[in-house]
């Protein structure tokens, strides 16, 4: 079986990707592929927190076992039948960095995948732009959401005591008289 899996951040609507799964693939495989495409740091500590329809913890998978087991134990296809309708993938664990990967389930059209991720589609930059400041324009109030020249009807200001002409700037020295360049007349 081929899953499909929306990868968001919360609160953030400017961003997805959404990838198709085989069944077979580890939760370890798949963090392989998530860090790479989104260019996560490498040397953190990572978990996956499967949750069903709820929101209730079904099972954690960590690089060492929390008691479900560990990511390379666990396939995709083992995790959906446990009960796990979502998962929090969390990149960076000790600064509670994260994504929301949403199973939506079996991808329509796809027969047989190899047993790593493929990227099906995408939107946005990757999360760390998101963390820099960046803001997608669907998160923008209603009332900032305009390309520009549209909805301003205040022209004049825009160029406020600007002069778009090229003049030399005139210099003073210490005592407040103007300096003069000895080539000009």
């Amino acid at each position: 079986m081929v899953f499909k899996l929306r990868v968001t951040l919360s609160g953030i609507k400017g961003f997805y990707r959404v990838y198709h799964v085989n069944g077979a693939t580890t939760l370890y495989t798949l963090h392989k592929q998530i860090r790479a495409d989104l260019e996560f740091p490498q040397d953190q500590l990572i978990m996956f927190k499967g949750l069903d329809i709820e929101g209730a913890v079904v099972g954690r998978w960590g690089l060492f076992d929390l008691g479900a087991g560990t990511v390379d134990q666990i396939s995709l296809e083992k995790a959906v039948k446990a009960g796990t309708d979502s998962f929090v993938y969390f990149y960076d664990v000790t600064n509670k960095k994260s994504v929301n990967i949403l199973v939506e389930g079996e991808a329509e059209g796809v027969k047989v995948l190899p047993d790593f991720p493929v990227l099906a589609e995408t939107k946005g930059p990757n999360p760390i732009e998101f963390e820099n400041g960046y803001v997608a324009f669907e998160d923008l109030p209603e009332t900032q959401r305009h390309l520009p020249g549209e909805g301003d009807d205040d022209d004049d200001d825009d160029f406020d005591d600007e002069d778009l002409g090229e003049e030399e700037e005139e210099e003073e020295d210490e005592d407040g008289k103007e300096i003069y360049d000895e080539g000009e007349e």
